[in-house]
């Protein structure tokens, strides 16, 4: 199995690029433009690996992209490349429209053209997955869940830009026969995670004695998925998933924002005891603009119909990723130092 993983340097697609050299013994081509959240080292353990190789391109840049995939000659083409903090979407929205729109346009032309002149028989099994979030749903009440049929209603650059890339590839599928599958996750954690994110963000602003920012009064809830299970359902949606189809990945954990970081102050004072609790470095602060209250995932479908579980609870989970931040300094510390050292960002100015 020879597998081309686009944004397999950034936070889920470096997890997914290790589980299928690792666990799934495919051969990886990973394709990544190395943007600020791009980043090799999470990719240390398996870069001597003979079934692993990695190519800088830009998935715009549709040329050098259709070489890539000409020259690789990829049974299944994972689509995880995308600029994806909703922070940075509200005051730099036109890379977010670059990169996930037009980026994931590009990436179907290159990846049709490769497939309508595939033998017949390669052709039959070559799959197209795009990889989405629960966010192009908008925002839940106190009740439901997003299904796959919800109806999209996103509420930022960031989500609209994603939901523009769903539609696409569906219409790609419907229009040209170009065997998609589409799947949306929940919100994602665990080791390699870039430190703009709530949770690393904390964990390390913990570490430092920093502030603990958290926006409005921490009510906004969010569904958690430690990254690996996430890494796994997306193995199996692209082995299994039926063509044409959307599958909704959660892992069933919903929390507040608050309740995450007082539970990240817990471990911390427990995994690394200080003076005074951690939870009197909260810090609540003004909230984001169009902040959606809640969002939670339905994963009935892809638990019934593929037979995928997550692994890991929030508790594991967290534990597991506090205790993976705390020992690997060597990778999150010249992120901290050089390329974002925890400052509030997307932030509107005024006038």
């Amino acid at each position: 199995m020879r597998i081309l993983v686009t944004g397999g340097a950034g936070f889920i697609g470096s997890a997914l690029v290790r589980h299928l050299v690792k666990n799934v013994g495919a051969e990886v081509l990973n394709v990544d433009k190395l943007t600020y959240a791009g980043n090799l080292a999470s990719l240390k353990e398996i870069e001597g690996a003979t079934n692993y190789r990695f190519l800088k391109a830009d998935i715009c840049d549709l040329p050098k992209i259709s070489e890539a995939i000409s020259d690789f000659q990829p049974d299944r083409i994972m689509h995880l490349a995308a600029e994806s903090h909703v922070d940075r979407s509200i005051s730099g929205a036109g890379d977010f429209v670059q990169t996930n729109v037009v980026g994931t346009f590009s990436l179907l032309e290159a990846a049709r053209h490769y497939w309508n002149d595939l033998p017949a028989a390669r052709k039959g099994t070559f799959r197209f997955l795009h990889v989405s979030t629960d966010e192009v749903y908008g925002s839940l009440g106190d009740d439901g869940l997003f299904e796959e049929v919800t109806a999209y209603d996103p509420s930022s650059p960031y989500s609209a830009s994603k939901a523009a890339s769903d539609h696409l590839a569906i219409a790609w599928y419907r229009t040209y026969g170009l065997p998609v599958i589409v799947s949306n996750c929940s919100n994602n954690y665990g080791p390699y995670h870039f430190p703009e994110k709530l949770i690393p963000l904390i964990i390390l602003n913990a570490m430092d004695g920093k502030p603990l920012p958290v926006y409005g009064q921490g009510v906004n809830i969010r569904d958690w998925l430690y990254v690996e299970d996430h890494a796994r359902a997306l193995d199996v949606i692209a082995s299994r998933g039926r063509l044409g189809e959307k599958y909704n990945v959660g892992g069933r954990n919903e929390r507040r924002n608050i309740d995450v970081v007082r539970r990240i102050c817990a471990l911390m004072d427990e995994l690394r005891p200080q003076a005074k609790p951690y939870t009197d470095l909260i810090t609540y602060v003004s909230d984001r603009p169009g902040h959606d209250a809640r969002y939670a995932i339905d994963a009935t479908k892809l638990e019934t119909e593929l037979g995928w579980k997550a692994q890991e609870n929030f508790d594991s989970g967290i534990e597991r990723t506090v205790r993976w931040y705390l020992e690997n300094g060597w990778w999150w510390q010249p992120l901290r130092q050089g390329v974002y050292s925890g400052e509030r960002l997307g932030v509107l100015k005024k006038g």
